[in-house]
């Protein structure tokens, strides 16, 4: 090989070498420019950081003192409450002694109260007693609680329905008396008896069973009587009698009770043609009864008015006959009216006629010295005239 060449090779090495050389040079410096940023930016940071430990330091200190404050004022809190507690418990004990005081004294006088209360009820029931032992008394006798019972029916009766649909103390042709009768439709009639067994009801209570039945065969025997004497359809009662009991527990007992037979009493009676009622129902019944009656006048009421609609229903028939026939009367004074009109116009047109022909022949022309004849249209324009 030529020694030129080689040198010449070398020599372009070597350039190359130096160039890589001041490159790495130049790539280094860079890396060394970036490097020292880096650490500038990691200097500028800690110093931030220092910074801010001792503002957090600072902080700290701050919060640590206030939290001590606070701590001395919560413990000063805690002593003051202690001792207002010990104040306030006196107070809670001073109070409650003398709410319970208060309460003791007001339950003192609440057990005074019901002590005079008790006392007024005990003076009740004496008075309740008295007034019972009067009542029995009154009812002692049979005829006393006739009485008794036929002065309620009475008001019950007068409570409940007009004058004229009842009757009390009604006789029969048997000579019998019912305590009262009511009028009903078709002039039937529903006797009532007042009279009720209350002496062995009475004795119900001290002798038990052997009054129980001694009531079951008088409630029995009364209202075979009542059967007997006041269902008299052939003097137009009903098929069904009232036994009015005036006593709510005399009529409680009686619907309670049964005979040997098993049968209840009140179906006895039933089977007697003979209704139990106490003053309750019997104000129902004689409820219903003047409903009945009011729908019975409403009733007659209705057919006395169809009656009198019929009536006016044939007058105003009549009215039209007559209207009609004085219809056709006038219109043929209608017709004979304008038959008349026609023929006057036809009249009075030929005497217009004749009065104008009459002035026509009479009419002379002076100055010609002949009759002037009146003009063709002179009728006709005194006519329009």
């Amino acid at each position: 090989m030529n020694p030129l060449w080689i040198a010449a090779l070398f020599g372009l090495i070597l350039i190359g070498m130096v160039v890589w050389i001041l490159v790495q040079n130049a790539q280094d410096h860079k890396k060394d420019e970036a490097l020292e940023a880096q650490m500038n930016e990691l200097r500028r940071d800690l110093l931030t950081l220092a910074t801010s430990n001792a503002q957090s330091s600072a902080t700290m200190q701050t919060i640590a003192a206030n939290v001590a404050a606070r701590l001395e004022a919560v413990g000063a809190a805690i002593q003051q409450g202690a001792a207002n507690s010990a104040e306030i418990t006196s107070q809670i004990t001073s109070q409650a002694q003398t709410a319970m005081s208060h309460e003791l004294k007001n339950t003192r006088d609440q057990i005074t109260e019901i002590q005079k209360q008790l006392g007024a009820v005990q003076e009740s029931g004496h008075m309740m007693q008295e007034a019972a032992s009067r009542l029995e008394n009154v009812l002692g006798g049979t005829k006393s609680r006739g009485t008794f019972g036929e002065i309620t029916l009475e008001r019950l009766l007068e409570d409940c329905l007009p004058p004229s649909q009842f009757i009390q103390q009604y006789r029969f042709r048997s000579g019998e008396a019912a305590d009262a009768v009511i009028h009903l439709r078709d002039k039937k009639l529903m006797a009532i008896d007042s009279k009720f067994p209350l002496n062995a009801f009475q004795r119900m209570e001290t002798e038990g069973e052997e009054a129980r039945k001694d009531f079951i065969s008088a409630v029995k025997l009364h209202a075979d009587s009542i059967a007997k004497k006041y269902i008299v359809p052939d003097e137009g009662t009903l098929e069904l009698a009232l036994m009015f009991v005036p006593s709510e527990s005399v009529y409680y007992e009686l619907l309670r009770c049964v005979d040997g037979k098993g049968m209840a009493l009140d179906a006895y009676c039933r089977s007697k043609q003979i209704m139990a009622v106490s003053p309750n129902t019997l104000y129902a019944h004689l409820s219903v009864i003047a409903m009945g009656l009011r729908g019975m006048q409403i009733e007659a009421n209705a057919k006395h008015l169809s009656a009198n609609l019929a009536g006016l229903r044939k007058q105003v028939d009549q009215f039209r006959e007559s209207f009609d026939k004085i219809n056709t009367h006038l219109k043929n004074v209608n017709l004979s009216y304008a038959e008349a009109d026609k023929r006057l116009d036809k009249a009075s047109t030929s005497l217009d006629n004749l009065l104008d022909n009459r002035d026509a022949i009479g009419v002379v022309d002076e100055r010609q010295g002949t009759l002037a004849l009146p003009p063709a249209n002179n009728a006709a324009n005194k006519k329009s005239a």
